[in-house]
């Protein structure tokens, strides 16, 4: 990656001592198995970030004044097992340093990584899988680090929400929670269910985004697009009560395949990661050198889950 700074912000908001958010973009494509190409998602989300505008009318704020660190991308994908771990130990790392962590994929195996690394630093944490995939098998093509496994492991391990669902095999069913599964066709017919994810989840929520999940009307630039999906506006008041109801911890989106095109579903992308920025420090006084009730919360749950074992 070539850009000095996320969006262009200005390099007075981009060093990582002043940043609150760090974001780590990761260019993988080792097991998709459709289209080809989320590896170059992560460039072209950058480019995508650096011609909008960075007022948000809904929020009043600048929220790239609240600092953003653009980290070095991860670019360790001998395997999809070794990709996992190294985007498991950046991502701990960024956490350790009280900073919210964001990832831009590649595909939606990278997301097994973040997962693991935000469930050891976080108690009770609930993952909201935004998604039109179950994501769920236990293994496939012969890896557990295959991004149609994506939320195994969360399912196993955490709290696990999933949100738009419209695409799944069959085996996926015996290990689904389908008390906690939000299907497409029905949240098309039932004003309830944003309520209903919400009063499911833990306190602390990380937020993994998978783009299929809209509708490929508004974002056909996707590895695997499914009809039926989420649009905009629905997606921004489902998102925006999330952060206003619950501590999210971080998020990760993920499944840009860039058309080139096709530029609007590179924009939304870079509209969808900054909204939800704007969301998370809406209420932040940016003239503070550092929020300190953000820092203390961070500390306090981050202190949590650390161990002797932790390697640093």
């Amino acid at each position: 990656m070539n850009n000095k700074t996320y969006a262009g912000i200005p390099e007075e908001f981009a060093k990582l001592e002043q940043a609150k958010i760090v974001l780590i973009p990761v260019p993988y494509d080792g097991t998709s198995t459709w289209q080809k190409g989320a590896d170059k998602g992560p460039k072209a989300f950058l480019e995508a970030s650096e011609n909008m505008e960075l007022y948000d009318i809904e929020t009043d704020t600048e929220v790239y004044q609240q600092g953003v660190f653009l980290a070095d991308a991860v670019t360790e994908n001998a395997s999809p097992e070794t990709m996992v771990e190294a985007v498991h130990q950046i991502t701990k790392k960024y956490i350790k340093k009280n900073k919210f962590v964001t990832i831009f994929g590649g595909e939606h195996s990278v997301s097994i990584g973040t997962i693991r690394a935000f469930n050891e630093m976080y108690p009770s944490l609930t993952v909201l899988h935004i998604d039109a995939h179950a994501d769920l098998r236990e293994s496939y093509e012969g890896s557990k680090c295959n991004h149609a496994c994506a939320v195994y492991e969360a399912n196993q391990n955490t709290n696990l929400i999933q949100v738009g669902i419209r695409s799944m095999d069959i085996m996926e069913k015996t290990v689904m929670d389908k008390e906690k599964t939000y299907f497409a066709h029905d949240m098309a017919v039932d004003d309830t269910w944003m309520d209903s994810a919400i009063d499911q989840m833990t306190d602390n929520v990380f937020i993994t985004f998978d783009l299929d999940a809209f509708d490929p009307s508004i974002l056909p630039s996707t590895g695997t697009p499914e009809p039926g999906g989420l649009l905009w506006y629905e997606t921004l008041e489902f998102l925006k009560q999330v952060f206003e109801e619950k501590n999210v911890v971080g998020f990760d989106i993920v499944e840009l395949c860039p058309n080139s095109k096709e530029k609007s579903s590179d924009f939304l992308a870079a509209k969808l990661y900054y909204k939800m920025l704007s969301y998370k420090f809406m209420n932040d006084n940016i003239d503070d050198d550092f929020d300190n009730n953000y820092e203390a919360t961070q500390i306090k749950k981050n202190t949590l889950k650390f161990t002797e074992n932790d390697n640093y």
